[in-house]
């Protein structure tokens, strides 16, 4: 077997969750990731018949039976994973409808997947059912992104507007907009079922007071999701007290619509 802390999914997740602790998203353990793989590149490094154990998933998720995730663990700090990747990941496959994972590799302090599996997992089902290529959920705490929930109205069609208005590059970016959910008790089954329901028509949804959560193809997909709402929720938060001069207009948007070939959300748009 390949050694694999080489697998490139590996490097680039561990890569990913430095990255997203040295932008401040994830302070101490806030924020997760999972990363769906193929069986095919999980076989080159690992004998996927040897289960290490077994971890009650606490939901049901058919849709998922026998997928393999790399997924960050509960309690850790993103800090740490480049140092200590066996002891702050693991792999798991899903089994028995979703209610279980046979863990693969990783988690050898005894731990386990993060506290937010359910509305990771509930995602991925949601996702895969919009777009079969997308393979990410990330979850983090963007502190502008956070901030704009305690000061803008939770309007998705208004949350979306704002944050097209504020970078040229957002509505090429996100088309599909923002959706965003009340605060709502973290760690539940009831958060994971209203996350995956928005995801199926956005890739980021806004916890509103807590954080955000994204959705993509690849990790530098989501990460560059977050990244760019997050550059234009900061913009908001530093001119929202401030007479607005000029602003990007719907005409605007229209011309970067037919520039770039995207499509904004339906009805978001004068």
């Amino acid at each position: 077997m390949k050694n694999i802390l080489e697998a490139p999914f590996m490097i680039e997740m561990i890569r990913t969750v430095t990255n997203m602790y040295a932008h401040g998203w994830d302070e101490r353990n806030g924020g997760n990731v999972s990363l769906l793989l193929d069986e095919a590149e999980v076989s080159e490094y690992l004998d996927t018949d040897k289960v290490i154990r077994t971890i009650p998933t606490g939901f049901s998720a058919p849709d998922l039976e026998g997928k393999y995730f790399l997924v960050t663990g509960t309690g850790k700090y993103f800090k740490n994973v480049q140092y200590e990747p066996e002891v702050n990941l693991g792999i798991v496959r899903l089994e028995d409808g979703g209610e279980n994972a046979r863990l693969l590799w990783g988690y050898s302090d005894g731990g386990q997947f993060t506290s937010e599996f359910p509305a990771h997992m509930m995602s991925h089902a949601a996702r895969l059912g919009v777009d079969p290529a997308n393979r990410v959920v990330m979850h983090c705490h963007p502190a502008n992104l956070l901030a704009m929930t305690y000061v803008h109205t939770l309007d998705e069609k208004e949350f979306t507007r704002t944050l097209w208005q504020m970078c040229t590059e957002c509505i090429v970016v996100f088309p599909d907009g923002v959706n965003v959910l009340p605060w709502m008790l973290c760690g539940t089954n009831e958060i994971g079922l209203a996350t995956a329901e928005k995801m199926k028509t956005a890739r980021l949804v806004v916890w509103s007071l807590h954080g955000i959560y994204g959705a993509g193809k690849d990790l530098d997909e989501t990460f560059g999701l977050i990244e760019t709402a997050e550059k234009a929720a900061e913009i908001y938060m530093k001119i929202a007290h401030l007479p607005r001069v000029n602003t990007i207009t719907d005409e605007m948007m229209h011309q970067l619509e037919e520039r770039f070939n995207v499509k904004g959300r339906d009805g978001y748009l004068e």
